[in-house]
């Protein structure tokens, strides 16, 4: 099976690609904008007839597109996650129309979700932000292509080379650099906010079972925890796994996710997901703050 994961040397498509390398039979492709990519591709510029040369030519059973953008200007979140997944889709119907595509979304394309409640695959979308909404746009190119397609809509992923974009990443890194002793100070912003945080490996976990699934898929399937944790408990649990003993102050300066700075509630429904793929996380978040500490901090 000829596997071509796009955005393989980011943060979740390069879990992707070790997961999927690991399947039996499996020929995992790269395909990106970094170096090593056996095809480069720019889904940001790239045309649907040059795109389509390429994937003829890596002749795929299967696409994984991992490629996104989560910083940046509207311009750039644009480019690369509403027209990227926009040109692949047309891309694989000239020159793979065969193919499995799973996309990662993200959990940010619901937009503000009512405190206590679920959020299933079915519900409104109203994105708070340009991340969201771009996802939303690469999400709706995706289910309308005609294609043998699923979208996984991610929650918060955490783990081993979490970047420094996202707090879990950012707080890794100040810890890092930090003094952690007891007259420490710790700044951050807001964290009253609850997430759906979930181990990066288990979204790998989630995207061997849609690459190798035997029969065709709901159009989009929540990934998380499935549960709604305060943005306080991962901080404080990733200070206590460094030896943090210092204080944590929350200042109005410390700075907003880019991603879903104006959401205070966020928790998916994951059950479709358990029914379609026999998924359910396999780890805690205490066993992802464990990983990703213990990690290097880079990928």
């Amino acid at each position: 099976m000829r596997i071509l994961v796009l955005g393989f040397t980011g943060y979740l498509g390069a879990h992707v690609a070790e997961r999927l390398r690991v399947l039996p039979g499996a020929r995992v492709l790269g395909a990106g904008r970094s170096a090593g990519a056996a095809f480069p591709v720019d889904l940001a510029t790239a045309r649907p007839e040059e795109l389509a040369k390429t994937l003829a030519a890596a002749a795929p059973d299967a696409v994984v597109n991992c490629a996104g953008a989560t910083g940046g200007d509207a311009v750039t979140l644009a480019e690369v996650n509403a027209r990227g997944p926009a040109v692949l889709c047309e891309a694989l119907l000239e020159a793979a129309p065969g193919a499995r595509l799973v996309h990662l979304g993200s959990a940010a394309e619901y937009g503000p979700g009512a405190r206590g409640t679920l959020v299933t695959e079915s519900a409104a979308t109203s994105p708070a932000g340009p991340y969201g909404a771009t996802k939303l746009a690469g999400t709706a190119a995706v289910t309308a292509s005609g294609l043998d397609a699923v979208v996984l809509r991610v929650g918060n992923p955490v783990g081993p080379g979490a970047p420094a974009a996202g707090l879990p990443g950012r707080l890794t890194a100040l810890l890092r650099e930090t003094d952690r002793g007891p007259d420490a100070v710790l700044r951050l912003g807001d964290l009253s906010a609850h997430r759906d945080f979930v181990d990066v490996r288990d979204v790998a976990r989630a995207v061997e079972l849609a690459v190798t699934a035997p029969a065709p898929l709901p159009p989009v399937l929540n990934i998380g925890a499935g549960r709604a944790v305060p943005v306080r408990e991962l901080v404080r649990g990733l200070a206590a796994r460094a030896g943090f003993r210092g204080r944590i102050e929350e200042t109005a300066d410390g700075g907003r996710s880019v991603r879903s700075g104006e959401v205070s509630w966020q928790c998916s429904d994951i059950a479709a997901a358990e029914a379609a793929l026999g998924w359910r996380p396999a780890h805690t978040l205490d066993e992802a703050l464990a990983a990703l500490w213990e990690a290097d901090g880079t990928r």
